[in-house]
């Protein structure tokens, strides 16, 4: 069968999602191809040809992307089945399915579509017939997964080393799901606290070929790395072992870094150069009412700890939700000032908006449900607003000033600076001069880590294009319109 894999954006990231499944299609003899539109235009004769096109949606960006190309597949080549797969496949079943889509994948999603390209071909067992649920967390045995016909690895985020220039980045993911229930993550109603590890042997052998293909850096994709921390370990040691020279870097929850604090030395030694970690507010209140298991004590003590040791953490933000104020604001960015932790946030991550997209647990909470409006199929959102129309419209100038910031190649601290002006004038107030860093070394990747973010209004142009130009299918997400969940 012809089958062609298609992600729209996956964080500057070669996407697992089209490369895992790639492998497990192509081992069964299917003819697949993968096209990746943030980097390279569709393939039009592919995609003519095609019995099953599969679209990989992991975020928000990746899925308003997809619904503005999802007509122009079904008009190109209207015989052939339409399945969107991936996390937020199952969480916007019913627009999707509005669009022409015919099956929906969501969880482990591997299985489901060797059984879906099997049913498809008339072929499998009497089991293989029978539709796959649109959430399956089945325990996968994975495939090495196959990155033939991707744009190299060099054309993706870059590692830079501010003073030693750039490392091409490799990336992998070692597990799925999540065993916490922070009550704004998308991963929540889809695995509902349950996680899935890619066995060890498989996720070593992918960086092998991938270190083979130039990786000098490997970035973690889990969503909590520490979620199995065994295996982690184990992984992490037989990986340092056999590539003493790469680096890599990994996303783990606040509340992990101080559980297993006394693992922190065996990141730093087996050459992890950063950790990114979801801290989201420094509001107590915000923190309860997101449900994240950690405390603004906890934030500033694993921030020290990591000080402490000579590591790098990167922390991310959801600065902008309806219990924010505008001194609880200037109290985030005093903060991030007083940690010496400026260099180490992208500018995008201080006007990040809380996203409260189908299915969000913060539907559970009755001041949520009183503020938001209808939901909004086409955004795929539950819109808000804050009491105070002043926070709506600072969210919006440090959009924009991080946007600008990125375009013209600023400093992070020049891009601080100008928010840190603009938030004391929203408030009135004068804001004191800051003192920039002397020197940063802050390792960081070329596109700023966040999970989700409104795509802007020129790449919904160039997506929903029926022949996307390659130049400007390499667009990325800015800031803006973003949005986080």
């Amino acid at each position: 069968m012809k089958i062609v894999l298609i992600s729209t954006y996956e964080l500057g990231r070669q996407p697992f999602g089209l490369v895992s499944p790639a492998a497990w299609l192509r081992k069964r003899g299917h003819e697949v191809t993968c096209c990746d539109l943030s980097r390279q235009a569709l393939d039009d004769a592919a995609v003519d040809a095609a019995e099953l096109v599969a679209i990989y949606l992991p975020m928000h960006t990746a899925t308003r992307l997809a619904s503005r190309l999802i007509p122009t597949l079904r008009e190109q080549n209207p015989r052939a089945h339409v399945c969107c797969y991936g996390l937020y496949a199952p969480m916007n079943e019913k627009y999707l399915r509005t669009l022409g889509v015919n099956t929906i994948l969501g969880g482990e999603f591997e299985g489901g579509l060797v059984r879906l390209a099997q049913r498809l071909c008339g072929a499998g067992t009497p089991a293989a017939a029978v539709a796959d649920p649109a959430i399956s967390l089945e325990r996968l045995a994975f495939e090495v997964p196959d990155r033939s016909g991707l744009p190299a690895i060099s054309s993706y985020a870059n590692l830079v080393i501010p003073g030693d220039g750039y490392r091409v980045v490799g990336s992998t993911e070692a597990s799925r799901g999540c065993k916490h229930l922070c009550r704004h993550c998308p991963i929540v109603p889809v695995y509902n606290g349950i996680f899935r590890i890619v066995q060890r042997d498989v996720v070593l052998e992918d960086i092998r070929r991938q270190v083979a293909a130039g990786a000098q850096h490997i970035s973690f994709g889990d969503p909590d790395f520490f979620n199995g921390i065994r295996h982690a370990l184990e992984l992490i040691e037989s990986f340092h072992r056999e590539f003493p020279e790469i680096t890599y870097d990994v996303t783990i929850k606040v509340e992990h870094l101080r559980n297993y604090e006394a693992h922190l030395t065996t990141l730093r030694d087996t050459g992890c150069l950063f950790v990114t970690s979801a801290v989201e507010s420094v509001d107590n209140a915000v923190l309860l009412a997101l449900d994240k298991g950690h405390t603004r004590a906890d934030f500033l003590h694993v921030a020290r700890k990591f000080r402490e040791l000579g590591m790098t953490l990167h922390p991310t933000f959801v600065p902008f939700t309806p219990w924010t104020t505008i001194a609880s604001y200037i109290d985030l960015l005093r903060t991030i000032y007083e940690q010496s932790l400026v260099e180490n946030v992208a500018p995008i991550q201080l006007g990040i908006r809380l996203l409260i997209p189908e299915g969000s647990r913060m539907l559970e909470l009755a001041d949520v449900r009183s503020a938001v409006g209808a939901f909004d199929a086409e955004s795929l959102v539950y819109p808000w607003k804050n009491v105070d129309a002043r926070l709506d419209r600072l969210s919006e100038a440090v959009q924009e000033i991080a946007a600008a910031s990125d375009r013209q190649k600023l400093p992070r601290f020049a891009a601080f600076d100008q928010i840190w002006h603009a938030a004391h004038g929203a408030a009135g107030l004068h804001a004191e001069p800051l003192e920039p860093p002397l020197e940063s070394r802050v390792p960081f990747l070329s596109e700023p880590w966040y999970c989700c973010a409104e795509p802007t209004k020129d790449q919904l142009v160039a997506i929903g294009a029926p022949r996307p130009p390659a130049a400007v299918a390499k667009a990325q997400p800015v800031a803006a319109a973003a949005d986080f969940v």
